[in-house]
């Protein structure tokens, strides 16, 4: 396995193409796409022909960003991914941080646990310069580990979906935070 980060109680390895069962489970629980997605069932041969590719083209074209497995250290149980990378449309030193995990992961502190370590090794190894995140704004939960780890609303906008999840009628929020905001955070 190879450990791309370590945190108390999680290890971060890179996807592998033996990884579509465990992206099958976790895309096809609907309470885990509600805002993703509305809940709609999970297409595995899309998980297999794009989403790995996808995953695991990141690691070749930007070193030290991409989607890692987060893997339960007492347990190594598979709880979900987290991505620390740029967007398409943005400079490789804004990248987007974003996380997806099982229903048994929630409420136990793993997302702002795993986030905050990308947060870290971004603003202290990658030379990210500002971070960003999103959601659906009526995503509370996920809005409230992004506010944890000291990110600000920057904005709320519309997509245009063509099937949209409900919620976003609320619209889409993009939350940011600096290197320099993160320092002062933290004393530095």
């Amino acid at each position: 396995m190879q450990v791309f980060l370590e945190t108390e109680r999680l290890i971060f390895r890179r996807f592998t193409e033996n990884d579509a069962d465990s992206l099958f489970e976790l895309y096809d629980d609907p309470a885990v796409m509600k805002y993703l997605n509305g809940g709609r069932p999970a297409d595995r041969t899309e998980i297999v022909t794009l989403d790995l590719p996808a995953f695991l083209g990141y690691y070749e074209r930007f070193p030290g960003y991409g989607f890692w497995a987060a893997i339960e250290k007492s347990t190594g149980d598979f709880l979900g991914w987290f991505h620390f990378r740029p967007k398409p449309e943005d400079p490789p030193d804004e990248p987007e941080l974003g996380y997806r995990l099982h229903q048994r992961a929630w409420g136990k502190g793993y997302g702002t646990e795993g986030s905050a370590a990308l947060l870290a090794k971004g603003f202290t190894e990658l030379g990210a310069r500002r971070v960003t995140a999103g959601t659906m704004a009526v995503n509370l939960r996920s809005r409230r580990v992004l506010e944890k780890l000291g990110m600000t609303l920057v904005r709320t906008f519309f997509e245009d979906f063509h099937d949209p999840a409900p919620g976003s009628e609320h619209g889409e929020v993009e939350y940011a935070i600096t290197r320099e905001e993160w320092l002062a955070a933290r004393g530095s």
